[in-house]
């Protein structure tokens, strides 16, 4: 009897905690932003805008379509090198709510070893955690000779590997996708003012599906 009573109240205990188990496995959905939140732009010359007009960058369209305050921290010819000594002035300067991350384009095209340039890119992720910002990843395209040839850039692996180490979130796809499409590019390395106005909406898309943004 004793043996008996032992197996149930074992069961009934997995049974009362089985709903905990569950909620753990779930993916908790970000907190929404309200409109009028700062939201912090960092990267390089694609979020800064070149290739197109004043006021056609992605940082910008994405304030219009979300009624956020969105800082444009691109600066050309940054990399996550040089990324990862600035991220902190400016959230201390800035206080945003939300990081958006852009960089590594440039190191690609310095030919800096991947490893060392998805060290760079984590640092960066981890100082905004550690500041207590929400922060997201922009896939970039790993530049290869086929890639270019073909106009089929693929996204370089280390920010998936990023997203699922430090459990943040990625927005793949968007960026190479731009840069598959000449009449969306003002080079092979910069959209065009079409092009940051598809960049803008992939990545309103993906935060409204990340729960950011309703």
């Amino acid at each position: 009897m004793s043996l008996l009573f032992s197996r149930r109240r074992r069961l009934l205990q997995f049974l009362a905690l089985s709903p905990l188990f569950a909620a753990c496995g779930k993916k908790s959905r970000l907190a929404a932003l309200p409109a009028g939140t700062t939201v912090l732009a960092f990267g390089d010359s694609v979020t800064y805008g070149t290739g197109a007009g004043p006021g056609e960058d992605w940082p910008t369209l994405l304030a219009a379509a979300t009624g956020w305050r969105v800082v444009n921290a691109g600066v050309p010819g940054d990399t996550a090198d040089a990324g990862k000594a600035r991220i902190r002035e400016l959230l201390a300067a800035h206080k945003p709510a939300l990081v958006i991350v852009e960089i590594g384009g440039n190191d690609f095209l310095r030919r800096r070893p991947a490893a060392v340039v998805k060290e760079d890119v984590r640092s960066i992720v981890r100082q905004t955690k550690v500041a207590g910002v929400q922060v997201v990843l922009v896939a970039v395209p790993e530049l290869s000779l086929l890639g270019a040839l073909t106009r089929r850039p693929d996204d370089a692996a280390l920010y998936a590997e990023i997203g699922r180490d430090e459990q943040v979130p990625v927005i793949a796809d968007v960026f190479s996708d731009i840069l598959s499409k000449p009449e969306l590019c003002a080079d092979q390395i910069h959209p065009n003012a079409a092009g940051y106005r598809k960049m803008a909406e992939g990545i309103a898309t993906a935060l409204r599906g990340f729960g950011l943004l309703r």
